[in-house]
């Protein structure tokens, strides 16, 4: 285990480029799975939970070259089907959340795959019911095996199932999805592209790294129309082909450097954030009132002495919440919420996804902010405005994007924080303590 150990109260100045999208990640290096000849992919995080990833495609024998330290070649011509049956897989499947993602392409090329309960962020119940149902209406079969907790999905009644692409017996079909689920979206198109027939999803999730799915899957030789809205029609294919695919940056890390440059920046640029990706992140933000500037694909931020949260027209209290795309991402209300410490005026978070999740205030609360946690999904929070810095603490991680807000309230804070359980945060930020350290912070990386 490790910790960071944060001297507070140092400006940050300068330019930082954000990573590749780790959400994006997850979702092509499986999709990878669906083709025998070499798949490229660039801009790929460096980062805990993408590593693991790879790691396990290698351990069923995907043939994995890493041309750079963000650049992978994938060749999936020689899968193990068989260590997919063993014990050693279905535990590694059940410690890393992404691990989900490999059931579409598994089940739509072999025909059959395994699914434990994934880990990940400890921030609430995080079902596959849209999954299931989506594989379901393919025509899948459940098997629940009691002995090994884990749910074995095949293509036929007897678990007999070929190999070859396009052969597993999945059949298109309309379905309307009772949620609009990234990773459940994600893994019901992989499962359909080598499904016969034409398959149509509503309600489906439309980010723009699911948009970036499907554009690779139609380089491949997929037939995917309606990409970035929540009609999709996907027609079936008999095999896909190599390709070559660059992943966007991550939005989520470039939220939080903005959060970072509104606490304790002194003039920040965000270089290369592709902007139109970007959705409502930037308003959002200013709706708390900081000064955002847009420099081509470039975003920069000045040093915010004051910022003031908006207030509805009428003069109530504003709301920030979070909702599918193109709303406003969950995965940013943990930033947000701290900027909002050090604004002037109040604001009420709705966290609405996950019941876990603004847990984390307690620990900000105990640094000396104004947060009054309301129930699970919602919490107020008034604003400092600067006129008392939060102190420094002792806290530890509980899931990434709480981290994150953490080691930004802890870079504010008057003194030196400890914070443990950085897996955590790098499960999703590449070289996060180098990275600031270059702006001016002082983060020191220490084994426990």
């Amino acid at each position: 285990m490790q910790s960071f150990i944060i001297e507070g109260g140092h400006t940050l100045s300068g330019t930082i480029t954000p990573q590749g999208a780790k959400n994006e990640a997850l979702q092509v290096i499986c999709a990878t799975l669906l083709t025998s000849e070499p798949v490229t992919i660039h801009n790929i995080p460096d980062i805990l939970d993408v590593n693991n990833l790879i790691q396990l495609l290698r351990d069923i024998n995907v043939k994995v070259e890493r041309l750079s330290r963000n650049e992978y070649t994938f060749q999936a011509d020689e899968v193990n089907l068989a260590y997919l049956e063993s014990d050693e897989f279905v535990k590694k499947c059940a410690a890393l959340r992404g691990s989900v993602l490999m059931i579409g392409p598994l089940l739509s090329r072999f025909g059959k795959a395994i699914v434990a309960e994934p880990g990940g962020d400890k921030i609430g119940r995080r079902r596959l019911d849209t999954h299931f149902l989506g594989f379901k209406n393919l025509g899948a079969y459940f098997d629940f095996n009691t002995d090994r907790n884990v749910y074995e999905i095949h293509t036929g009644k007897n678990k007999l199932q070929k190999t070859d692409n396009g052969s597993t017996g999945l059949k298109g079909c309309y379905m309307h999805l009772d949620e609009a689920s990234v990773t459940g979206t994600a893994n019901i198109i992989m499962a359909s592209v080598f499904a016969k027939g034409t398959t149509t999803i509503y309600n489906a999730a439309c980010e723009p790294y699911l948009q970036q799915l499907c554009h690779m899957l139609n380089k491949m030789g997929a037939e995917i129309s309606g990409i970035g809205s929540n009609l999709l029609t996907i027609v079936g294919t008999d095999r896909l082909h190599g390709a070559d695919h660059v992943i966007l940056p991550d939005m989520i890390e470039v939220g939080s450097f903005i959060g970072m440059a509104a606490m304790v920046g002194d003039g920040i640029r965000i270089k290369n954030v592709s902007l139109k990706d970007l959705g409502i992140i930037p308003d959002t933000f200013r709706r708390l009132g900081l000064k955002i500037k847009t420099d081509g694909d470039d975003l920069v931020i000045p040093r915010q002495p004051h910022y003031v949260i908006d207030s509805f027209i009428d003069g109530s209290i504003m709301t920030i919440a979070d909702a599918p795309w193109p709303g406003l991402t969950p995965d940013l209300l943990s930033v947000l919420l701290v900027v909002a410490t050090q604004a002037r005026g109040s604001v009420l978070f709705h966290q609405k996804m996950f019941e876990s999740r603004l847990f984390f205030v307690d620990k900000l609360i105990d640094m000396g902010a104004q947060i009054i946690l309301c129930d699970p999904h919602r919490a107020v929070v008034v604003g400092h405005d600067h006129k008392k810095i939060l102190r420094a603490g002792r806290m530890t991680s509980p899931d990434i994007r709480a981290g994150i807000a953490l080691l930004i309230a802890a870079l504010s804070a008057n003194g030196t924080s400890r914070i443990d359980n950085i897996a955590q945060i790098d499960r999703g930020y590449e070289d996060i303590e180098a990275r600031l350290n270059a702006l001016g912070a002082k983060i020191t990386r220490v084994d426990n």
